[in-house]
């Protein structure tokens, strides 16, 4: 379809700046900014400004002719592909993995903040229980045309590359659009960092996930657990449960969370760790 035709199909009349927007938007699939698109076409159009970029963006997006991301209220970023998110052709999916270990004995403690984790997140976004499945629990909700799939494996932690191919392959889903959130002695507690890749740092879990794909090449966010622990006492620290201190900004970190996992969904890995990983 042509950008004049995409247009006069949601009922904007066609300009030469609109078209030209509408055009740069088909051909670049990379969710650009208002900034981003000013830049690109400005040179050619000496009369394009910043806000007639922006104004026409809003005007697609309460069109139905492009699909407005909103990531905070300073980054908003724009795509063309709304018919194949939103009318059922195409429902992107992802599978968020929070790792952990099942049992009552293991209920919030630090190793689980996984399991913590996509709990909040479906309990934030309204998502149906967790049912019991193959190799885990799972549950789902959807945002903007993408479909969030949420896995705690039931493998236990050092299996835990089992839950992940099999979910993987049943719901058709590619590597790329996989994250594994795992709890991280490194980083002080609260403290999250989203990585493409790395090494698995000697966390079990993150080990057998690797070796099962054959690659550390996938997402994850490291949600920080602190190292408060005496020597040899690693083992008790990452089964043990969490301070007073620490509660008292649990729920704001777990929130934070939930809207990094979100942007990983909706703006991409690149956007997301230059928009929090700082935070």
């Amino acid at each position: 379809m042509k950008p004049y035709d995409r247009l006069l199909e949601h009922n904007i009349k066609p300009s030469m700046q609109r078209i030209a927007i509408m055009e740069y938007l088909m051909e670049h699939p990379i969710h650009p900014s208002a900034d981003d698109i000013y830049t690109a076409l400005s040179p050619s159009m000496p009369t394009l400004s910043k806000t007639t970029v922006y104004n026409t963006l809003k005007l697609f997006s309460e069109q139905g002719a492009a699909l407005m991301l909103t990531i905070d209220e300073k980054n908003m970023r724009f795509s063309f592909y709304i018919n194949e998110l939103f009318y059922g052709k195409t429902m992107i999916k992802y599978l968020v993995v929070g790792l952990g270990n099942i049992g009552p004995e293991y209920h919030e403690t630090r190793h689980n903040i996984g399991f913590m984790t996509v709990e909040a997140l479906a309990r934030i976004n309204n998502a149906p229980p967790f049912m019991d499945g193959r190799y885990g629990f799972t549950t789902s909700f959807s945002i903007k045309g993408r479909q969030l799939i949420l896995l705690k494996p039931s493998t236990f932690m050092n299996l835990s590359g089992l839950a992940v191919r099999y979910w993987m392959q049943k719901e058709n889903i590619p590597l790329e659009n996989v994250l594994i959130v795992v709890d991280d002695l490194a980083l002080p507690f609260g403290t999250l960092r989203l990585k493409g890749k790395g090494s698995d740092a000697g966390h079990n879990g993150l080990k057998h996930i690797a070796a099962i794909l054959g690659t550390q090449n996938y997402a994850r966010l490291r949600f920080g657990i602190g190292s408060d622990f005496p020597r040899g006492g690693q083992i008790d620290y990452v089964l043990g449960h969490f301070t007073d201190e620490d509660w008292k900004t649990m729920d704001e970190r777990l929130e934070m969370a939930g809207e990094i996992i979100k942007s990983f969904c909706l703006a991409g890995i690149d956007i997301t760790m230059n928009q929090f990983n700082k935070k």
